[in-house]
């Protein structure tokens, strides 16, 4: 693709000044001795000497907690560096470092029910959460899950866990039967919360039967713990077998200081899973300092959050981003959780909640951002967003079309940050930066501490040239395993199986002129039409412009000794797929991508099957279309949209 060589966005002078990177630089000036006059000489400080890097960032946002006197101990070696050795830590300690009458949580459940949480009234609700799972016996170690919406009580029921050295692990309760037991019972958690039910798009969905269902599936549960969200959550409770509502389980504990349990730094903290579409999900571990340093930095010298900002993003909490945005507590910020459709009220629900608490970071997907694009909507006219100074995009690559669309339909001075990484990192490879310029279509850079290259097939660093991505020295939010993965053998074939000694995430991307990313998509995903490596995001980028068509899907279809691409497209209520749509699909295509790049069929399908977290399951599709098995339909919120790619008579000839 063409990249932009102008800013679509600068930031100015004031806001450098006065952003956490400003002050970070001086600091890491002083403790480098030499100066580091721009981001990249910044970055490239951090990949050079990480040791000293994250003991900075540790220093820099005031990490509680004994660090001890090592940084990094086998830095040369990916699999076996650790990160302070020595230290002690913990991370609901440090989320909890505030306290008084200041906003900690707030919380919109669609239209239904609005409530906000002091700092003090959290600590109040942590204590007695604290005190009751001690009192059932939850030591270091154990796992704590949630089945929960994205509310108060979840974020108050994971720092109790975790204040206690707890692992806390988590699904949204649209997971489906299936996919749920399919990863609790692998972490086999003793306690786990869920809500009397929950509202989708004005709905209320009940969820007896999955909860009797999974009382019968996870044999590892002593209790369930029922939390009011519908409203009965006694009578609910009392209709499951080893359930108690929540009022009940705290019940015996008046609030008092919170007590923390410190531990090793890569203690395991978080336990996330993959999306499971090949197969069982992995249990992805991930360790306590690690996930709170990498959070600290993203937060503050990336997305320059400040001690009472406003910081929200849309997600379940079956999503990474969810434990992304709960650590920005740590920081000081207020959260601000929602639960529900993100297009309720007419789409209008989320600039409703951001003009009301004047939210200072939007976080979101992609694909709203495309949706708001589809339904017309321009908040920038119907909305004061004074306060509003960064947005967050990810779970698919942003479109140039977006940002263009971002700046003149929502704020025109604002940071625009898509950012890029996942389950596997907990975190960001590539990310914003509040005092760098804005390209269209570009991820602004590499995140700092973060040795992030782009390999061609032959394991050669290239530049302006598509490729994989992979980080070639140690971070700390490595995940620390794989649950159940002694040996590590599943963790190392999954991250080092390709190249040594260097992990290699799966992205298909580039680096660009001024250092910013483009990313094309999973690389498994790639087309390989005549031997010509294609990433679908060029070609979803093309089509998702064209005004009848709401999302798209592109494979590749083994053909006649070769590989022919197929995009497939749903289409908006009332239009057709004719030969005048398809004409005008491969024109744009072909003159916005490359001739390479147009399909060999279009076909229109009534639905397109994605993970439970909503990204298209590419691959799954690609198996129906070979007459293959699809592994685990568990992982995937509309498994039934699979039978609509089967057996298509497009695809015989």
């Amino acid at each position: 693709m063409q990249h932009s060589t102008t800013p679509i966005w600068h930031p100015s002078a004031a806001r450098v000044a006065g952003s956490h990177l400003h002050a970070f630089q001086r600091l890491a000036e002083a403790a480098y001795d030499r100066p580091l006059p721009d981001y990249h000489s910044l970055w490239q400080a951090s990949v050079d000497d990480p040791g000293r890097f994250w003991a900075l960032v540790w220093d820099y946002c005031g990490v509680i907690g004994d660090k001890g006197n090592t940084a990094l101990e086998n830095g040369d070696n990916m699999l076996a560096a650790r990160f302070f050795p020595e230290a002690r830590l913990n991370y609901a300690e440090n989320l909890l470092r505030h306290d008084g009458d200041g906003t900690a949580l707030v919380f919109w459940g669609e239209d239904k029910l609005q409530r906000q949480l002091s700092w003090q009234q959290l600590r109040q609700l942590v204590s007695r959460l604290q005190q009751a799972l001690l009192a059932a016996g939850i030591k270091p170690g154990d796992r704590v899950a949630g089945l929960l919406p994205n509310m108060p009580e979840t974020v108050a029921a994971m720092l109790a866990t975790t204040s206690l050295g707890a692992v806390w692990t988590s699904c949204s309760p649209d997971f489906g039967i299936d996919g749920a037991i399919d990863r609790f019972d692998q972490t086999e958690p003793r306690i786990l919360f869920c809500p009397d039910g929950y509202w989708y798009n004005g709905k209320q969905i009940d969820i007896h039967d999955k909860m009797q269902a999974l009382a019968a599936g996870l044999p590892s549960v002593e209790q369930f713990i029922a939390i009011p969200y519908l409203g009965d959550a006694v009578e609910f409770a009392a209709s499951l077998p080893r359930t108690q509502p929540l009022s009940d389980f705290i019940a015996p504990f008046a609030a008092g200081p919170l007590h923390y349990t410190r531990v090793d730094f890569n203690h395991p903290l978080f336990i996330l899973y993959s999306s499971g579409t090949t197969g069982k999900p992995k249990c992805i571990v991930h360790g306590t300092g690690g996930t709170l340093l990498q959070h600290l930095k993203e937060h503050q010298l990336h997305g320059d959050v400040h001690h009472a900002d406003h910081l929200f993003f849309f997600t379940t909490c079956g999503w990474m981003m969810w434990n992304w945005l709960v650590s920005g507590l740590a920081s000081g910020a207020a959260l601000m959780l929602y639960d529900g459709s993100p297009f309720a009220a007419q789409g209008r629900v989320l600039w409703d909640y951001a003009q009301q608490w004047q939210f200072s970071h939007f976080g979101t997907s992609a694909k709203y951002i495309d949706g708001l694009r589809k339904i017309n909507l321009s908040p920038a006219t119907e909305y004061r967003l004074d306060a509003l100074r960064a947005i967050f995009s990810t779970g698919s690559p942003l479109m140039a079309e977006s940002y263009d669309w971002v700046y003149a339909n929502i704020k025109q001075d604002i940071n625009l940050a898509s950012i890029s990484g996942g389950t596997d990192i907990v975190s960001c490879f590539a990310l914003g930066c509040a005092t760098l310029p804005v390209y269209r279509g570009e991820l602004q850079c590499r995140g700092l501490g973060m040795a992030v290259d782009i390999y061609n097939s032959h394991g050669r660093p290239v530049r302006q040239e598509k490729g994989e991505l992979v980080c070639t020295r140690p971070f700390p939010s490595m995940p620390v395993g794989f649950w159940q993965d002694e040996q590590g053998s599943k963790y190392r074939q999954a991250y080092f199986g390709r190249f040594d000694n260097i992990w290699c995430h799966g992205d298909y991307a580039e680096l660009t002129e001024h250092d910013g990313m483009v990313i094309y998509g999973r690389s498994d995903a790639v087309l390989n039409p005549g031997g010509v490596r294609i990433g679908t995001a060029e070609i979803y980028r093309q089509v998702e412009s064209i005004a009848e068509v709401l999302e798209s899907l592109a494979v590749g279809q083994r053909w006649q000794d070769d590989e022919r691409v197929v995009l497939f497209v749903r289409l908006r209520e009332g239009c057709q797929l004719d030969e005048a749509l398809t004409v005008r699909i491969r024109e744009q295509i072909k003159r916005g991508a490359s001739p390479r790049h147009v399909p060999a069929r279009i076909i229109a399908v009534a639905d397109i099957p994605r993970t439970i977290s909503g990204k298209i399951v590419e691959l799954a599709v690609k198996n129906v279309i070979h007459g293959e098995p699809v592994n685990n339909l568990s992982a995937l919120a509309n498994p039934e949209a699979l039978k609509l790619f089967a057996n298509l008579p497009q695809l015989q000839h």
